[in-house]
């Protein structure tokens, strides 16, 4: 059986370190990587920090170059946030018959927010016998599929709170900029009444696919949005926050149910947070029968855990029925720690 076959569509913080965790994996070959502006044309290898060693050269293209019809099994997408600006770049990959793990937020539970987008990337997947799944840290895992897993244990669920308390450290400049790190905090509120500020991308996503998953039928989602200053200088590799400006961001969600409250998620989030004492952690907190109350702490790091949920989501979405599928879809992730090609239905490889 031949190695399976990933492109790289971005990178950077994320891209990369899915690039470097693939390097690792036996039964799995990087076959291409996309990127734009000085880093075409560029040794993939040199850009990520990774000696090339006896690996044959793979040098970073435009996407109408590296991605053309079954050049690989899967290609890994990260580059957006939202379902609406990563359309296209999806939709380009499909129609050339691959497989798509994309680490965009909203592409977690598209149906959410993009019900129409949802419906034309299932239909282009199975007009080409292909299938696409957005996954991640959060959404994808900590806060929506983990919460599902913990009602399996249950008789009743009255309510649900998930919480994540954790560090922006290791994301990229574009998360950076969405959540509003480094400005003031007059700045951070015109962000947030001008809609420029995101914070976080995927209560609406989390919210739904718990829902969905054990049959509640949400009628509103609100969310809220505040500063989290500093009082000291904080610095992450890729943001910079001064005292008294902004270094992160505290967000809360709400799905109702029938008018009642039913789903809450409680995500403060900012840079270097053991810097000012904060401890980290997730939690999932259900009021039912029985009642639950886990804890992790420290958190699960965002950014391994990103890149980690992607890379081992490859052998399912390439196993998967054509078509736009989500976390409560499909097996759960798992470790890779043998051959991927042990993992994969040969009759569903695209690369022959």
């Amino acid at each position: 059986m031949q190695n399976v076959k990933v492109i790289i569509w971005g990178l950077g913080a994320m891209g990369g370190g899915m690039a470097k965790m693939l390097l690792k994996k036996k039964g799995v070959d990087i076959v291409g990587a996309v990127g734009r502006g000085d880093k075409i044309g560029k040794s993939m290898y040199d850009v990520i920090g990774v000696e090339r060693g006896d690996r044959p050269e793979i040098l970073i293209g435009s996407y109408e170059d590296v991605i053309t019809e079954k050049a690989a099994d899967v290609v890994l997408t990260c580059t957006d946030s939202y379902t609406s600006k990563a359309f296209e770049r999806l939709k380009f990959v499909l129609e050339k018959k691959i497989n798509v793990v994309s680490s965009a937020e909203e592409m977690a539970y598209p149906q959410a927010q993009e019900p129409e987008l949802a419906k034309q990337l299932d239909q282009i997947a199975k007009d080409n016998g292909v299938s696409i799944i957005g996954t991640g840290i959060n959404p994808g895992l900590i806060m929506d599929l983990l919460v599902v897993v913990m009602t399996g244990c249950c008789e009743s669920v009255d309510s649900i709170v998930s919480r994540r308390v954790n560090s922006l450290s290791p994301f990229g400049p574009v998360v950076m900029e969405e959540q509003g790190i480094g400005i003031t905090v007059d700045e951070f509120k015109k962000g947030v009444e001008t809609g420029h500020l995101a914070g976080h991308v995927g209560f609406h996503e989390s919210i739904g696919m718990i829902a969905d998953a054990i049959g509640w039928k949400v009628d509103k989602v609100t969310q809220s949005m505040d500063p989290i200053t500093t009082d000291v200088d904080r610095k992450s590799p890729y943001g910079f926050a001064k005292a008294g400006n902004v270094a992160g961001v505290a967000m809360k969600g709400f799905g109702y149910v029938d008018g009642e409250l039913k789903i809450e998620m409680d995500h403060p989030q900012q840079i270097e947070p053991e810097q000012v004492g904060v401890q980290t952690g997730d939690y999932v907190i259900i009021k039912g029968v029985p009642n639950i109350n886990m804890v992790n702490s420290p958190e699960v790091p965002g950014g391994i855990g990103t890149i980690a949920m992607c890379v081992n989501m490859i052998p399912n979405i390439i196993n998967a029925k054509p078509g736009l599928h989500s976390m409560i879809t499909l097996p759960v992730p798992r470790a890779i720690m043998g051959d991927m090609r042990d993992l994969i239905d040969e009759e569903r490889k695209i690369v022959k």
